[in-house]
């Protein structure tokens, strides 16, 4: 409901502009990241992907990767119980 007002426009219109990307450099530098990194998907995510997040975990040299069953983009509201759950053992 407050997508609108939480848009920042300027920003958005810079986000995907040309120049903005540089895969080669920046699959080195993630290459190189010695942090343990936990990337959590939706099941039902449209944005990332399961197989996006896959993607993403496995340019990561210590990246956990977990799909949460059943949920969509926002996956704390899904299920919160499971969302806490799945932090809460990555940080432990």
């Amino acid at each position: 409901a407050g997508e609108v007002e939480q848009t920042n426009e300027q920003a958005a219109d810079l986000y995907a502009s040309a120049g903005a990307f540089d895969p080669a450099a920046a699959r080195a530098a993630l290459a190189g990241w010695d942090a343990r990194v936990l990337v959590l998907a939706g099941e039902r995510d449209g944005g990332p992907l399961p197989r996006v997040a896959a993607a993403v975990a496995e340019l990561l040299p210590h990246a956990e990767l977990v799909v949460q069953e059943g949920a969509g983009h926002f996956p704390w509201v899904d299920d919160p119980d499971c969302f806490t759950q799945t932090v809460a053992s990555f940080l432990g």
